[in-house]
């Protein structure tokens, strides 16, 4: 949406692209940029096995270990741990709304609203095996037909890469989508939806993710312009 000066700075919009785009294909641009992301990161330590707990003892927890110890370093214990990260999540809500358009005398948007959106964020959500029209063409193109519930479990869904910026492309699996439509033409095509959608990034050697990665540890050591605030925790300001 257009503002009211020139001068305002233009802003990247964020967006949903399939990876290895395929047909047809599925890419949604944000219409408005959400105004939060929730993202979080779970790990959970696993304290070093004891002699006892090698030999068949009940393992001791960390506070535990630590106790038993008797005097070893910390930076010693903590090189016999292990830890298991879990995969980053997501969550933020996408607004969508034909105002805009309708006030353009877009054709589309008069005749279906916002519906072609939210059918290719829904789709987003299933296997290409499961798509009519991809099953259509490729079997013009010679391919076997393909069987197919949309409530069996089906193989090789899509994946999608959810663009925020030049440096945030991250490979992602959509857990879950909530759209909530709010207003509707006389033919009951929704005009204004928020749809609320929960991801989880596929972290591992892929490009799109190690690129994103690459770019977070060069943030950090951005931020050791920052080290001499590190006296303020030791001396009062």
């Amino acid at each position: 949406m257009s503002g009211g000066f020139s001068n305002q700075p233009k802003i990247l919009s964020g967006a949903f692209v399939e990876f290895g785009i395929s047909i047809p294909p599925l890419i949604v641009v944000f219409q408005f940029n959400p105004l939060t992301i929730s993202r979080t990161r779970a790990a959970t330590p696993n304290a070093p096995r004891t002699p006892q707990a090698a030999q068949g003892a009940q393992n001791l927890d960390f506070i535990q270990q630590i106790g038993a110890s008797k005097g070893k370093s910390l930076v010693s214990f903590r090189n016999g741990q292990t830890i298991t990260v879990q995969q980053e999540k997501l969550s933020f809500d996408i607004r969508l709304d034909a105002c805009d358009k309708l006030n353009d005398g877009d054709t589309l948007t008069e005749q279906f609203g916002i519906s072609p959106q939210l059918a290719t964020l829904e789709l987003m959500m299933l296997p290409k095996s499961q798509s009519l029209m991809g099953g259509a063409i490729s079997a013009l193109l010679g391919g076997k037909p393909k069987d197919f519930s949309f409530f069996d479990e089906a193989r090789d869904p899509q994946i999608i890469l959810f663009v925020w910026g030049r440096k945030r492309i991250l490979p992602v699996n959509i857990l879950s989508m909530q759209i909530n439509e709010q207003e509707f033409s006389t033919d009951l095509n929704p005009r204004r939806a928020v749809v609320s959608v929960s991801l989880e990034v596929i972290e591992g050697p892929n490009l799109p993710f190690l690129y994103t990665k690459a770019l977070k540890e060069v943030m950090s050591l951005l931020n050791l312009a920052n080290i001499g605030q590190l006296a303020n925790t030791m001396v009062p300001q």
